[in-house]
């Protein structure tokens, strides 16, 4: 008990290098959780793929585009059951810093292999009937505070022209981490006014989306329809629509690689800052401990007062840390919803902060209980104040 005293007045006896020294590790800490939640918000969207859908795209790039012929021939393939397709329509809103994912799709045959999308009934339908209507998710729509109804203009760049759409639906993500920012519109309305502006880029499209029978034949009937399509004018690439998600964050790797190494420097950079703090504190105390030898203090003594009082530092700056991460992950999730979806902050993220922080604790106390174990006592108390 007596122990514990001594460790409780000794972390305050400094107020304004212990409050520092707190904060500093609740920064790091938190910068350490809104790191790992963007990794693993990355990830996040291959988790929505489902197991029975396959990509199918040129196997040069996803650039080159694919004839949309190829659509009804991949649907005599043995099991296949459906077979639809998206094209990235890119365009500019109002102005280039209004940046959403938008595509032109075959709408019946999308919404039936995309159940993740629901909306309800009489707006499907409206958007069923209507070529130039479109449907957004409930987050893009309140972004821009569009309603059932609203003219939403989009000045194409892949698509030349000046395209106008009516917002027939408005969809609320089936799944937590279902992207609920993205805009659909019908494909047809599109290629209608490419063959009439620029013949030649109509009957084309970028990406056919396959459903199958059995996800265990994903990757024999993948073979098969890249096979149908070899030595033609656009040969295919399938995959599953998880390993198709995959490709874009492996195309950010160095990024996801970067963002990795930080979250490390982030925990060196908190060791540190309390190793310094530890270390001017044993300077400071080892006439201290001279004094506490003579009058029979032991070393497990020394060492729980020193790693005691790092340890409740530690502690206290990792609780602080945790609790800004909840505050400022949230206002994140907000900003980057455009771009990632899903920016979940996970119990295993709070969990690794904490230990980050419990861990650089111990590890800060012990260079200054070597030093303080080894100074002799006649040397500690030369050292005067």
């Amino acid at each position: 008990m007596k122990v514990l005293k001594l460790i409780s007045r000794n972390t305050v006896r400094h107020r304004l290098r212990t409050s520092l020294t707190i904060l500093g590790m609740a920064i790091a800490v938190m910068a350490f959780c809104v790191i790992r939640t963007a990794i693993i918000a990355w990830y996040a969207s291959a988790e929505t793929a489902a197991p029975d859908r396959l990509i199918v795209r040129n196997a040069i790039s996803l650039t080159f585009e694919l004839p949309i012929s190829y659509g009804d021939k991949i649907l005599e393939i043995e099991g296949v059951n459906a077979v639809s397709h998206a094209s990235w329509f890119g365009g500019v809103y109002i102005d280039p810093k209004n940046f959403f994912p938008r595509f032109a799709v075959d709408a019946e045959s999308y919404l039936a292999i995309y159940p993740e999308y629901p909306i309800p009934e009489e707006q499907r339908e409206a958007f069923l009937r209507d070529k130039n209507s479109a449907i957004a998710g409930i987050q893009l729509a309140d972004r821009f505070g569009w309603e059932i109804g609203d003219i939403i203009t989009l000045q194409g760049d892949i698509y030349p022209g000046t395209f106008e759409f009516v917002l027939r639906g408005i969809y609320t993500g089936a799944k937590e981490n279902t992207d609920e920012g993205t805009m659909f519109f019908h494909f047809d309305y599109i290629d209608e006014v490419m063959r009439q502006t620029l013949p030649g880029r109509d009957g084309s499209v970028g990406t056919f989306v396959v459903r199958i029978d059995d996800p265990a034949r994903a990757a024999e009937i993948s073979e098969t329809i890249d096979a149908l399509f070899v030595n033609s004018l656009a040969e295919t690439k399938t995959e599953t629509e998880e390993a198709f998600t995959l490709g874009f964050v492996e195309f950010s790797g160095q990024i996801i690689q970067g963002l990795q190494v930080i979250s490390i420097m982030v925990i060196g950079i908190i060791l540190l800052v309390l190793g310094n703090t530890m270390a001017m504190t044993a300077r400071e105390r080892i006439n201290e401990y001279a004094v506490m030898k003579t009058l029979g203090f032991r070393g497990p003594h020394i060492v729980g007062l020193i790693l005691g009082e790092s340890v409740v530092i530690a502690v206290l700056g990792g609780l602080l840390g945790l609790g800004l991460s909840w505050l400022v992950i949230p206002g994140m999730r907000a900003a980057l919803s455009v771009f990632l979806p899903a920016f979940p902050l996970e119990p295993i993220t709070l969990i690794l902060g904490f230990a980050a922080a419990l861990l650089v604790g111990i590890l800060a106390s012990v260079f200054p209980i070597i030093k303080a174990l080894r100074t002799s006592i006649v040397d500690g108390l030369r050292i005067i104040d």
